[in-house]
């Protein structure tokens, strides 16, 4: 169900919290170039688990977009009380803030809501069932925002990756380039998405601002084992010797779902582009990564 439309993106302030981060490093620009007022706050002027921080930093928008969040998967498991308190309480005290000055929020959720066992593609109404401490935190996120500001929609986003920050791309690659016996868990499934692209969906929620849940991520599927074999051929390192393994093969501190494959029908209806496919964006954003594309 869609909200008012903006009349003007030059008249509508935008307030993007976690704007330092590898999504809000995208949303930022894309926001700007489309016409957008955009403020942005970050760490540490802005704690999003402090009401004066986010009242602050959010003083006179229209619409708030909030990135800021804890997302070491495995950190969560070793320190639960911070990411409870990034992921859960403050997203509640962003809405409550948002509230108040009757700004549209947008927060970015995750596909670590869902077990992974479903033997479809997720879509936004499933059942949440978390197998880990992150996942967790992020559910709880949702339900504070959506509960205490009813003009609030949540986007849940996989596999992200981006020119700032660490993810599985860069951490692959890395390894790639100072090893030659590579391995990758073959029983993962989903889509490995770019930030840029995650910040073009963000626009359409801006502009249309709907209320619920949506889900977001490239087109097509992939195991991870599939991401790691374009990497290699994309960055020319082919005669890497790449094993297949299994998820139960790591002692890793938070499990992982095996299945993260996302409906996405909802939020087609609102993009003013189609999806494009994973394979697409991870090579113009390798391409651009080496320098062979401005």
């Amino acid at each position: 169900m869609s909200g008012n439309q903006p009349t003007s993106a030059g008249k509508v302030t935008v307030s993007v919290l976690g704007a330092r981060g590898m999504l809000g490093s995208d949303v930022v620009p894309c926001l700007r170039a489309a016409g957008y007022r955009v403020t942005e706050s970050d760490l540490p002027e802005c704690d999003i688990t402090r009401r004066e921080h986010v009242e602050a930093a959010i003083d006179g928008s229209d619409v708030v977009i909030n990135c800021a969040a804890y997302t070491d998967v495995d950190g969560a498991e070793r320190d639960p009380e911070t990411a409870w308190a990034v992921n859960a309480a403050g997203p509640k005290i962003l809405a409550g803030a948002a509230a108040e000055i009757d700004a549209y929020l947008v927060h970015i959720s995750t596909d670590f809501v869902f077990d992974g066992t479903l033997a479809r593609p997720y879509a936004p109404d499933d059942r949440p069932h978390p197998i880990n401490v992150y996942g967790r935190t992020k559910l709880a996120g949702e339900s504070g925002v959506l509960s205490t500001w009813p003009r609030s929609s949540v986007i849940r986003v996989q596999w992200t990756y981006g020119h700032a920050g660490r993810h599985f791309v860069s951490k692959f690659l890395a390894r790639a380039l100072a090893c030659d016996e590579l391995m990758m868990v073959d029983d993962q499934v989903g889509s490995p998405t770019w930030t840029r692209d995650v910040a073009c969906a963000l626009r359409a929620l801006v502009v249309h601002q709907p209320a619920g849940i949506f889900h977001f991520a490239a087109d097509g599927y992939a195991t991870r084992f599939e991401v790691a074999e374009e990497i290699l051929a994309a960055c020319g390192l082919e005669h890497k010797t790449l094993q297949p393994c299994r998820t139960s093969d790591f002692d890793a501190p938070a499990d992982r779902p095996l299945n993260s494959r996302f409906d996405c029908s909802d939020i087609d209806r609102l993009l003013d582009s189609p999806r494009p496919h994973w394979r697409m964006s991870l090579g113009e954003f390798l391409a651009r990564e080496q320098g062979t594309v401005p």
